[in-house]
């Protein structure tokens, strides 16, 4: 079963690779993968949550560092090495089919996506975390995180089960911490508006 699985991931890593490539992807898809792009966007929600909620602030600031060690090493030291799985751009076979975008393919193994992973989990824990402050316009932190997961495939460095995996178990590790967090120092905006006393 998992061959017929496989066959289709590399199908589908190839649409997205070679079938789909475009100047546009080609210019913006390696950017979206370095980590320092993002490091304003991480400012701009630390400074926020503490310029608004006070002493909770560093409850969530715990619990989001909790989040990243939690998914990090959930998916690079546990379940890549219990599965040890190739990634395309390190798999001679592959790599007559794809094109590999990055200069050198990176040693660690492809299941799950560490990428996918935190980055879900990061969005994840923002939106559970905010989501009293934001409403529902901080979902679009999911299409975030799906769009750096995209650079990965498109770049060649995991396939889609790698994205799906580590999509899910971001997931479940942004809920978790998410849920704590909310739990033990909800961050919650006081109203501050009178209070009508009937005479």
């Amino acid at each position: 079963m998992w061959k017929s699985i496989e066959k289709y991931d590399q199908v589908a890593l190839y649409y997205i690779n070679r079938v789909w490539e475009n100047s546009f992807c080609d210019a913006v898809m390696p950017w979206l993968r370095q980590p320092l792009l993002w490091a304003p966007l991480y400012l701009f929600f630390i400074v926020l949550v503490f310029s608004n909620f006070g002493k909770k602030s560093w409850v969530w600031l715990l619990f989001i560092i909790a989040t990243i060690t939690l998914s990090d090493q959930m998916s690079s030291n546990l379940i890549k090495n219990y599965f040890a799985r190739v990634r395309p751009c390190n798999d001679p076979f592959m790599l007559e089919y794809i094109y590999m975008r990055v200069k050198s393919c990176p040693g660690a193994f492809s299941f799950t996506s560490s990428h996918a992973c935190n980055h879900f989990a990061i969005a994840t824990f923002l939106i559970i975390t905010l989501k009293n402050t934001f409403g529902n316009k901080i979902k679009w932190l999911w299409f975030w995180a799906f769009s750096i997961c995209y650079a990965q495939m498109y770049m060649g460095v995991h396939y889609p089960i790698d994205i799906f995996g580590g999509a899910v178990l971001g997931l479940i590790c942004g809920y978790i911490t998410g849920t704590l967090s909310n739990k033990y120092g909800k961050l919650e905006i006081k109203d501050l508006s009178p209070v009508n006393v009937n005479p």
